[in-house]
């Protein structure tokens, strides 16, 4: 069990770990600079500590985890990621499917894939299915998601990068938004975000506002015109694991 400081969720199981720069949004990975800190240890290769590696030993894992949460799977990874078998992604939903005392939050850059291999998943209720969508250049990825029959489909849009007007939010069951964390990161603009907050709730769509990031996240916050937007997609406890 790995607990996570990440606001919108509790935990992380990563069955795979590695990926690929894919968009803008992948510029400054926080899972890139953490594979190259860990390079040579807890089985992060030497020579490409970021290279795509199955880790079939980590499968069954959420099944021992007693205490239901909210698990965020491939924090490490995109579990839609070329080198990522399909048969190994139905191996990863169907843990999903008996460890049905958590909810699951997959989330992925890569959303093509799942228009490719829909038709060969049955997502489970308990899975909430997102793609990041950090400007409005990847608003397409959108229409992927909604393509798919999971029960809860998201929005991650961060890092926000610019803009985002005219988000079409049929479908879509929560949006989070958060600006870029680090020393490269890049500034969001106020208006950027509460014309998305504004969108979501005419939609009736649950929002989410995680950081506005920066050097230092925590000294900038996470109120938004001086209130903590926390909705989830649906009545969700949290809890103290």
């Amino acid at each position: 069990m790995a607990k996570t400081k990440i606001e919108w969720t509790e935990l992380t199981w990563n069955p795979v770990t590695g990926c690929t720069k894919y968009s803008s949004g992948c510029d400054n990975c926080y899972a890139f600079a953490m594979a190259r800190r860990l390079q040579g240890r807890y089985g992060y290769p030497v020579d490409d500590p970021f290279r795509v590696t199955l880790r079939p030993n980590r499968l069954d894992q959420p099944l021992d985890w007693k205490k239901s949460g909210l698990v965020f799977v491939c924090s490490m990874a995109d579990l839609f990621h070329k080198d990522v078998p399909t048969e190994y992604i139905l191996q990863v939903i169907d843990v999903m499917r008996r460890a049905d005392h958590h909810i699951f939050q997959v989330l992925t850059k890569r959303a093509h894939r799942l228009g490719e291999i829909e038709q060969m998943i049955e997502w489970p209720d308990n899975v909430w299915l997102g793609v990041t969508v950090e400007s409005s250049k990847y608003q397409r990825r959108i229409d992927y998601l909604r393509f798919t029959t999971a029960s809860v489909k998201f929005l991650s849009i961060e890092p926000l990068l610019g803009a985002m007007h005219d988000l079409d939010l049929d479908g879509i069951d929560w949006v989070i938004v958060g600006g870029e964390v680090g020393t490269r990161s890049r500034p969001v603009k106020a208006e950027w975000v509460t014309d998305i907050r504004d969108q979501c709730q005419a939609a009736g769509t649950p929002f989410f506002f995680k950081q506005w990031g920066g050097r230092k996240p925590k000294v900038a916050g996470r109120m938004l015109e001086g209130v903590t937007w926390d909705e989830m997609p649906q009545q969700v406890v949290k809890t103290d694991s």
